[in-house]
C-alpha cells in the first residue's frame, strides 16, 4: 500500500472548495426585475401626481383674490385649512396612539389566547367600518354626547385658548372630528404595532424572567424598546389616514360656522373635506385651481409627514 505525500514546493492546486458564485435562475431574474419595476413605477406616479397637481394649480397663484373662493389670498384661503388638517390630525394621534399601544400590548402580552384571538379580531373589524358610518355617529351620537364634556371643559379651563367659548349646542367641532379620527386610526396603529411586539425574541423576554424581572418589567426593558419602530411606522400610518380622511369629517363639520380659531370647540374644514364640499364649483377654473393648490400643499404635507417617520425609524434601527 502507497502513500502519496504533497510536495511542499509544487504551485498551489486550485482550491476546488471555494464558494462559487450561485447561478440566477430564470424565476429569480424574472422576480428581480419585476420588484425593480413595481418601485420605479410608484416613482413615476409620484411624480406624475405631484407634475398634475403644479400643473392644475398654476392658474389660481396667479389670479386676483376676487376670483379665488371666498374673495381671500391663496395663502389666507389655505392656512386655515392646513391649521384645521394638523389640528384634528394632532388630536387623533395624541388619543390613539398610547390606547393603541396598551390595546396592543394587552393581546400580545397579557390576555388569554382565546381572549387575544378575539380582541384582535374585533380591533381589526374597525379598519373595516366604512367612513360614513364614523361620520354618521360622529355628527349624532359623539357630538351632542360630548357637550356636557366640552362646558365642563370651558367652565373650568376656558382661559385657555384651546378651550376658550362660546361651547356649540350641537358638538360638531374639531374636537368631536379628532376624536372620530382617532377610533378611525386605532386599529391600524394597534395591529401594526402588535406584530411588532409578538415578534420580540423570546431569548430576551425568558433572560428578563430568569433575572427576577417582574411582567411589566420584561415589557417596559425589552417589549417596548424593541417595537419602538414599530409603533412609530403604525402611528405615522394612522397620521396619513387622518390626514386624508373626508367623508367622515366632512359629515361632521359641515353646515357649521366656517371660522375657525385656537378653540377645540371651534369647527372649520380640513383640506380633504373642504375640497368635497366645494366639488360644485370646479368648473371655474380659478376656484378649482384653488382646491387643487390646497390639494398639493396636503400632498407635500403627506409626504414631509411620512419622511420624517422613515428617517425616525432609520434612525432607531441603525443605533
Amino acid at each position: 500500500m502507497s502513500s502519496t505525500t504533497a510536495d511542499p514546493d509544487a504551485p498551489d492546486a486550485p482550491d476546488s472548495q471555494a464558494p462559487k458564485r450561485p447561478v440566477q435562475q430564470v424565476g429569480d431574474r424574472v422576480f428581480v426585475n419585476l420588484a425593480r419595476g413595481a418601485g420605479i413605477l410608484i416613482l413615476l406616479v409620484l411624480a406624475g401626481v405631484a407634475v398634475f397637481l403644479v400643473a392644475e394649480a398654476a392658474p389660481a397663484f396667479v389670479a386676483p383674490a376676487s376670483e379665488l373662493p371666498e374673495g381671500r389670498s391663496l395663502a389666507a384661503y389655505i392656512a386655515p385649512l392646513v391649521f384645521g388638517t394638523v389640528l384634528s390630525a394632532a388630536i387623533a394621534l395624541v388619543v390613539a396612539t398610547p390606547l393603541a399601544v396598551a390595546v396592543a400590548l394587552f393581546i400580545s402580552h397579557f390576555a388569554p389566547p382565546r381572549v387575544a384571538q378575539t380582541l384582535g379580531y374585533l380591533v381589526d373589524l374597525l379598519a373595516a367600518v366604512p367612513s360614513l358610518i364614523y361620520g354618521l355617529w360622529g355628527a349624532s351620537v359623539l357630538g351632542p354626547a360630548s357637550v356636557p364634556l366640552s362646558t365642563w371643559l370651558y367652565d373650568w379651563f376656558g382661559w385657555l385658548p384651546f378651550f376658550a367659548g362660546p361651547v356649540s349646542a350641537t358638538g360638531r367641532t374639531m374636537l368631536v372630528a379628532g376624536l372620530v379620527l382617532a377610533v378611525m386610526i386605532l386599529p391600524i396603529i394597534t395591529a401594526v404595532t402588535r406584530e411588532v411586539f409578538v415578534q420580540t425574541p423570546r431569548g430576551q423576554i425568558e433572560a428578563a424572567l430568569a433575572l427576577g424581572a417582574t411582567r411589566w418589567e420584561v415589557v417596559k426593558t425589552t417589549v417596548l424598546p424593541f417595537g419602538l419602530s414599530g409603533y412609530i411606522s403604525g402611528a405615522m400610518l394612522g397620521l396619513g389616514r387622518a390626514l386624508g380622511e373626508t367623508i367622515a369629517l366632512l359629515i361632521i363639520l359641515r353646515g357649521t360656522q366656517q371660522a375657525f380659531g385656537w378653540s377645540l370647540f371651534d369647527a372649520g374644514y380640513t383640506f380633504a373635506s373642504k375640497i368635497a364640499a366645494a366639488a360644485s364649483e370646479f368648473n371655474d377654473q380659478y376656484k378649482a385651481g384653488a382646491y387643487i393648490a390646497a390639494g398639493l400643499v396636503l400632498f407635500i404635507l403627506t409626504f414631509i409627514v411620512n419622511s420624517l417617520a422613515r428617517a425616525a425609524v432609520a434612525g432607531r434601527s441603525k443605533s
